[in-house]
């Protein structure tokens, strides 16, 4: 299992919506800690497609259409679609 370095500060992500049934089990309002060193139990194909933005989240960037240190994604299950929003700590 990775460690976060000491210098990573996880994310906290927050399921805000669940349309239809999520597979993985995510429900509205749960929350957890993420960073790219730690999935935080999301399921793995929305981590894939989440973790470039992660990455620009977590190493200090930002993202030009969201406000600073925070994130609202989609999942890729068009059919059961979870949003998730990550903000930086």
């Amino acid at each position: 299992m990775a460690i976060n370095p000491p210098f990573i500060k996880p994310l906290t992500a927050e399921i805000i919506t669940v349309e239809g049934t999520c597979n993985a089990g995510h429900r509205a309002g749960d929350s957890f800690a993420i960073s790219c060193y730690d999935s935080g139990g999301l399921c793995g194909f929305f981590y894939h497609d989440l973790f470039p933005s992660l990455s620009v989240l977590q190493f200090g960037g930002t993202i030009p259409w969201a406000p600073a240190g925070e994130l609202a994604v989609e999942c890729p299950d068009r059919r059961n679609v979870v949003t998730i929003k990550l903000t930086a700590r």
